[in-house]
């Protein structure tokens, strides 16, 4: 199967400054995204009350603060927490200047528990300039748990997207050190755990934050083509003629738009042995979906740019997977385009074929990341993937099934699906599994096409997992749909970084 060659390559990036130069030039130099990051580091000595910038100190309920904290006021916030409390504040006055003090008390060192304290003390942490942590005497495992939680809260608790604006409220927080006497090794690991996590959580968000007009299919690839190169991974990006050619499922949605469609391969080598079975992650790039010549309501139409957060969540991962140099062998693809209606879309009972040789009854323009994904996962496998998992804000039906605190899992291999249920449940990223019987497919005939791409009334997340699963039958495969969990709707409007935590954990756990 041909790849895109180095001229190819050369042409692509020429394209895409040629492009895009002014555009990125306007929204980069005169609308910078301003988000703060945090520097996290550690330090293998007791936390010292004098030591400046805020102090917050983390206990388990079971310890004794007032023996065990070195600072009175700590000690006495701890001993003021009333049944069901774990955070408590104040301000002391320090050669005349007033200090801000915290306490956590933690009921146990559970991951659950831990994130839910971290996310009140990030809310006060984040109007401090600098933080002082002190892991009172836990075991090394809860440091390193705590330490990790901790730092991924106050590193998202700074996260703003705000490159749009003339004005902006930026964190306060620039700097944060943990204090562990004992284990100071475990608890440096977890903050370069923290810190890759949230770097990859944070590129996944402002992919997902960006306006439709910026973050176009060659905006998608160039970004993602930049940060896997920037941390040494390989690059490929199959243009406009290479999906026409071998990819029809594809082509199809991508033809609607004036906005040329790109499959983009990111590959790195981190195990052992280089040629061993990789894992191969995909993500749908759908930077906006109209719903084609089945045109979507109006309302809320603007929220449709994060229908390539499957993409972004992939790249997030991948990157953040690079930078911790993980013992894996990852591969990430990517196919992006645009859902539009013109003179050239797809129309509804039009027959494409896939690069399986699977036709394809459109029954529905609306349902086009299945016809994206199914070209994406026929490609994975001439890449003998180890597993593969495919990652989409797919259907609507997910978020009445699920919600938005949950995203659906489906597989054609239950080991896969079990390390992928355990990671959900360790990262606290929560994911439930649906059924794929057989008896679904009765829902997927088509008179005139091998499939048609949408089912029958009902079980909408299921069929689109079945219909998907006709691509994966040579490799352990797993689905997520992420549409209720990608980003939040109202007051809260933007994209959540999810499933970053949930994959990066399953391939930390990969031996």
């Amino acid at each position: 199967m041909p790849v895109m060659e180095y001229n190819q390559a050369d042409m692509f990036q020429t394209a895409c400054r040629y492009r895009q130069g002014r555009l990125k030039k306007f929204f980069r130099d005169n609308h910078s995204s301003r988000r703060v990051s945090v520097k996290f580091s550690t330090k293998a000595e007791k936390l010292q009350p004098d030591t400046a910038g805020a102090l917050l100190y983390i206990c388990e309920k079971a310890c004794p603060c007032s023996e065990n904290s070195d600072n009175e006021t700590a000690a006495l916030l701890c001993g003021s927490l009333e049944k069901g409390q774990t955070f408590a504040e104040t301000k002391i006055s320090e050669h005349g200047r007033l200090k801000a003090v915290a306490v956590v008390c933690l009921p146990d060192t559970g991951r659950e528990t831990a994130a839910k304290a971290a996310a009140e003390a990030a809310a006060w942490a984040q109007k401090q300039e600098s933080v002082n942590i002190c892991l009172a005497p836990f075991n090394q495992e809860a440091a390193a748990l705590v330490a990790e939680v901790f730092a991924t809260a106050f590193g998202n608790a700074v996260y703003r997207f705000e490159r749009y604006k003339k004005e902006s409220q930026p964190a306060r927080l620039a700097e944060a050190v943990f204090f562990s006497p004992e284990h100071g090794r475990a608890v440096k690991d977890a903050l370069k755990t923290a810190d890759a996590l949230v770097y990859g959580m944070s590129l996944c968000k402002d992919l997902g934050n960006a306006a439709p007009n910026e973050c176009t299919p060659e905006y998608l690839a160039e970004t993602a083509k930049k940060q896997a190169e920037k941390l040494g991974a390989t690059v490929k990006v199959f243009d406009k003629s290479y999906i026409k050619k071998h990819m029809g499922a594809f082509w199809s949605v991508a033809k609607g738009s004036k906005q040329k469609p790109y499959f983009i391969e990111l590959s790195y080598f981190g195990a052992a042995d280089k040629k061993a079975a990789p894992v191969v992650l995909v993500g749908k790039g759908i930077t906006f979906d109209s719903g084609g010549i089945s045109l979507k309501p109006g309302l809320n139409m603007d929220e449709m740019k994060y229908d390539m957060c499957g993409a972004a969540g992939v790249i997030g991962t991948f990157c953040a997977a690079v930078k911790l140099k993980l013992p894996v062998n990852l591969t990430a693809l990517i196919p992006t385009c645009e859902n539009m209606p013109s003179g050239h879309a797809n129309k509804p009972g039009d027959i494409v074929k896939s690069m399986k040789g699977l036709t394809i009854e459109v029954l529905n323009t609306d349902a086009e990341g299945r016809l994206i994904l199914c070209d994406a996962l026929t490609y994975a496998e001439q890449l003998k993937p180890k597993a593969v998992i495919d990652v989409a804000t797919l259907t609507g039906a997910c978020i009445v099934a699920l919600g938005h605190e949950v995203s659906g899992l489906m597989a054609n291999n239950q080991e896969l699906a079990d390390s992928l249920l355990a990671a959900s449940r360790e990262s606290g990223d929560q994911a439930w599994q649906l059924p794929l019987f057989d008896s679904y497919k009765e829902q997927l005939k088509s008179n005139f096409a091998d499939l048609p791409n949408i089912g029958s009334p009902g079980a909408g997340t299921i069929t689109a997992g079945t219909f998907l699963s006709y691509f994966t039958e040579n490799y352990p495969w797993a689905h997520l749909d992420i549409a209720g969990t990608a980003w939040k709707s109202g007051k809260e409007k933007g994209a959540t970084g999810r499933p970053v935590p949930l994959l990066l954990h399953y391939l930390r756990q990969i031996k």
